[in-house]
């Protein structure tokens, strides 16, 4: 199958006074998890959104197989972006929210899964954290786009849900790349089939674990 390719260069971004990022670059292919790292306030969720269109800064380059994707309504077909806050309105139904997200003939195949056929009949707003999560995540890879971006996706989910999602991440990988922060960092190393950090504003590739702790991320070895 044809790999496709979305590169990042040339992104700055600061907040007032505050350079958040300076020099940047980021590639990932289809068929490959990049994990995003980095401390807080590093700029990880603010590049996500950067990438997705949904924040603005003076210049940027954002390609897909080569060709710049610089407009929003474009970036939309090709990357879907996963907020760290909930974006499905609380008085939908979980129906009419997979109605109005899943295509009709992929609905059936999105509902045969045990999670699912449990928060069919619920309100959005009678979901617990977890479970509105497991239904964000699973509608986002169920989009057509070419890459995704999730940021916290583990947030408030329990250990089986999180097997069952980087289960999903794995099985979307034929057709998809997908780039993943998480304050829980185990998960995303243990997934990422690459790593890359944000320390001052800068973007670095980890080719080994320990570098990590070099680079002041972690403390010691014991956390990897």
């Amino acid at each position: 199958m044809k790999k496709h390719t979305l590169e990042i260069s040339g992104i700055q971004k600061r907040f007032g006074e505050k350079t958040i990022l300076s020099d940047v670059f980021l590639k990932c292919e289809t068929s490959e998890i990049i994990g995003l790292l980095g401390r807080n306030g590093s700029g990880k969720s603010t590049l996500l959104k950067i990438v997705a269109g949904l924040e603005s800064v003076s210049d940027r380059s954002v390609r897909i197989n080569s060709v710049s994707l610089n407009t929003k309504n474009v970036l939309l077909n090709e990357v879907s972006y996963l907020d760290q806050d909930r974006f499905i309105p609380n008085h939908l139904s979980v129906k009419k929210a997979i109605s109005l997200s899943i295509d009709k003939s992929e609905r059936a195949g999105f509902c045969d899964d045990a999670f699912i056929k449990n928060l069919i009949k619920k309100k959005i707003k009678h979901l617990s954290s977890g479970e509105l999560r497991y239904l964000e995540i699973k509608m986002v890879l169920s989009n057509p786009s070419l890459f995704v971006l999730l940021d916290e996706p583990y947030n408030g989910l329990s250990p089986l849900m999180i097997e069952i999602i980087n289960e999903m991440l794995k099985a979307s990988l034929n057709k998809k790349g997908i780039i993943i922060t998480d304050h829980n960092y185990h998960n995303v190393i243990k997934i990422a089939n690459r790593l890359v950090m944000i320390k001052d504003g800068k973007t670095h590739q980890i080719k080994e674990k320990n570098e990590l702790i070099e680079k002041g991320y972690l403390t010691s070895s014991v956390f990897l």
